[in-house]
Order: structure tokens, then sequence, then C-alpha cells
């Protein structure tokens, strides 16, 4: 545990209606999660970790139960105060990746900015901080459809940084992605954990949750185990090991 209790859920509950029944996803989880940490959330299909994390990233209601966020009683805030938490605190990455194929990697790293009215300049500066951070300096004016799939990931989390949020939430990051290129996103989430970012990844892949200080597992919408990881993996350790070229770095510079 490295600081101060920044997630703190009790007794979340959240139901759904499929025709004519009703399907229990979570049945009072109750756990907390303190700044710094880097969990994996793993369980089979249906098993609620995907409700879950929707609830932690403010994109869903349970239906009983109390989130706080850094101390803010997230289940009573109405719809206008969650979009703020959610652009300021949160920073939210997609298996999918979700940026839109218009616009630039800048463009697509600068969105949590507009929607939070940061003027142009600032705007730009900070963009290009995270492109960089996350080694994509060089691609800042290229689309989407002209990047590799880890790159389009790199874009997304940059977006996720812009705004500099405590916690970033990512859904199954590595699901798209190839072995090197998976490897390579566990480097920079970790590293990015060492900044002290703290990190909750959703994965249903072993190998990608040997990277977690923490593995929760969910099952029936509830947790059934809650472990510490004694030595996670090193990812960058193991790219070294196994140096291999990929489309995800930058070309060298002439």
């Amino acid at each position: 545990m490295r600081g101060e209790v920044l997630i703190e859920v009790s007794d979340l509950r959240r139901e759904y209606r499929v025709g004519e029944v009703t399907v229990p996803a979570l049945q009072g989880v109750s756990l907390s999660i303190r700044q710094g940490e880097f969990v994996a959330v793993m369980g089979p299909s249906g098993s609620g970790k995907s409700t879950f994390m929707n609830l932690l990233g403010c994109l869903d209601r349970p239906d009983a139960g109390r989130y706080r966020l850094a101390g803010e009683d997230i289940t009573r805030c109405d719809a206008d105060r969650l979009a703020a938490v959610r652009n300021r605190s949160i920073g939210i990455v997609f298996q999918s990746f979700n940026l839109l194929p218009r616009a630039t990697a800048l463009e697509n790293v600068e969105l949590p900015l507009i929607y939070a009215r940061v003027p142009a300049a600032e705007r730009h500066r900070r963009a290009r901080a995270q492109l960089a951070r996350v080694g994509l300096a060089t691609r800042e004016r290229h689309l989407p459809r002209q990047l590799s799939g880890g790159q389009q990931q790199r874009v997304a989390i940059a977006r996720a940084l812009v705004n500099e949020p405590p916690l970033i939430l990512a859904d199954e990051p590595t699901g798209a992605l190839d072995s090197r290129t998976s490897l390579e996103l566990m480097a920079l989430l970790q590293d990015l954990n060492a900044s002290g970012i703290t990190i909750v990844l959703v994965t249903h892949e072993h190998d990608i949750a040997a990277f977690a200080r923490r593995v929760i597992h969910f099952r029936d919408g509830r947790i059934v185990e809650d472990r510490p990881v004694e030595n996670p993996a090193r990812a960058a350790d193991l790219l070294a090991a196994t140096p291999h070229p990929s489309p995800l770095s930058p070309p060298p510079q002439p």
C-alpha cells in the first residue's frame, strides 16, 4: 500500500433487465484501492468486472452501495458533476482505442482539454507533452489510420493522461495487440505507475495480470480473491531480453 485511499466502494450492487429477467451484475462488492497501486481485475465473461470498471469510471451508476473517489461520494453526484469528475480525475483507456478517425493524434489527445475549456495554446502544449511522454512526439499530425495498433493505444493513453488524473482505468488495453506490442504497452503502464499514477486494469490474460501489484478476481458479481503480487513481472526486462523492432516504436531519426 503506497498512499492514501483513492477508491473506496462499499456493498456495490448493479442489476440489468434482459427482457423479463433481472440479471445481477454486482452483488455487494466492497474494497479499497490506495493511491499508487497497480491493480489487475480478472474474471470470466459475465463475472461483473466490466460493470465494476464502468462504475469506477463514472460511466454507470450502482443500484445500491457507495463509491467514494478521493474522499468524494460519487454516488451522490448529479450528471454534470459526474462528467466533471470523469474529466478531471479519471483517464480511461479502451481496448478499441476510441479515437476520432478524422482527427490527428494531437487533436485526439486535446479532446478532454476542449471539454475543460482550456485555451488553445495551453491545449497544444499539454497534448504535445503527453504524446512525447508515450513516445509519439513525431506522430502528432498522423491520423489513426496512419498509426499501428500499438501507436493508437499510446495516443489513447496520452489522451487519458492529458488532464493529469490520479487514476487510469484500462479495459483490456492489450486485447487488440500482438504479444510484443502488449509488452511495450505494459512497460509504459508500469512506468506511469512508478510515477505515482494509480492504475486499475481489466484483463482476462494471466500473463498481463502478472505485471500488476495486486490481482482481484470476480465471479458471479462477487470478489472471490484479492491478493498481492509479491514480485510483479517487469515488462521492460522482458523486452530487453528479447530485442525486436516493433511498429509501435517511432522510426529512428535521420
